[in-house]
């Protein structure tokens, strides 16, 4: 009984940061599922987000103005990245990394320190990991208010555009589309999003290091992947697929909370959350293939 007790008790906890996450969750689907491009940015780009947020409360900036700032942060390096693949030629992946690489100090620059602390009791934030309630009520006012802008801008004729990119580039190109513009859009708005998380996330701990981000992108692929993987077949509206991917995100950090009541190390979670979204990763290629052989079975036995 005290186990369950325990874990009811944590999870308006997971819900609060899956919800945060969930943000930082459809900029990932935005990059790898619309847009087809693995971008590592997101490691990086969530802690200037947070970064920039946070040095921008301190010194009494409202935080509706420091959260405009840290989506432009975030939208900045992913400008960055798109140049050096659109511009440079670097793969996708290796753009992210070195992206990535150089955020790092980046956001060293921009705290001075390697941790800002942002306190509920000092500051008027939006969210607080003090009030869990509240602030699921404010991440989930964030969440709606964005599915819906997606949902209107992808059903643009430019969104459309960035959304045939991914889809057939060479095909976009034959009917004229810039395809290098498109990826620029989409990662800029996929890591403006990344930016506006990490200004939650830090106002929600009350604090930013500068190792906030590692790890990030395998909790947005997570949350994305889950949410395919339970909800593709069952949510086919675009607005539903990014309320997926959300709700992918909450059912991340309620596994992470039930394992930790469970008694794992805190240390094994980074090694716990890659062995997740490894086994998600493998469920579709298993469901495929055990489709494919289905299928020829019952061709045999029909021939």
């Amino acid at each position: 009984m005290s186990f369950l007790a325990s874990l009811l008790k944590m999870l308006p906890d997971a819900a609060a940061q899956g919800l945060i996450w969930g943000i930082l969750a459809m900029g990932v689907f935005i990059t790898y599922k619309l847009l087809d491009f693995s971008d590592l940015t997101v490691d990086g780009s969530i802690c200037t987000g947070g970064a920039v947020a946070a040095l921008l409360i301190i010194n009494g900036v409202p935080v509706t103005v420091a959260m405009i700032a840290a989506f432009c942060a975030g939208a900045l390096a992913g400008l960055v990245t798109a140049i050096l693949h659109t511009r440079m030629g670097i793969p996708p992946i290796l753009a992210g990394i070195l992206t990535q690489l150089a955020l790092y100090s980046i956001n060293l620059r921009i705290m001075g320190k390697s941790m800002l602390a942002v306190s509920v009791d000092k500051f008027d934030l939006l969210v607080s990991v003090r009030n869990q309630t509240s602030s699921c009520l404010v991440a989930l006012l964030f969440v709606a208010a964005i599915i819906a802008v997606l949902y209107w801008f992808f059903g643009t004729e430019l969104g459309c555009a960035v959304r045939a990119t991914g889809s057939n580039s060479n095909m976009s190109r034959a009917q004229g589309i810039n395809t290098d513009l498109m990826k620029l859009v989409g990662l800029i708005l996929s890591n403006g999003l990344v930016g506006l998380s990490g200004a939650l996330y830090t106002q929600y701990l009350g604090s930013v290091t500068v190792n906030m981000g590692r790890g990030a992108i395998v909790i947005g692929l997570a949350a994305v992947i889950i949410g395919e993987v339970l909800f593709s077949k069952i949510f086919r509206n675009f607005a539903f697929r990014l309320a997926g991917v959300v709700i992918g995100a909450i059912l991340y950090y309620v596994v992470i909370a039930l394992v930790i009541q469970l008694g794992l190390n805190t240390d094994d979670l980074k090694l716990f959350s890659a062995a997740f979204v490894a086994l998600a990763l493998y469920i579709p290629y298993w469901r495929m293939n055990h489709s494919g052989k289905s299928l020829q079975k019952g061709g045999k036995n029909h021939a």
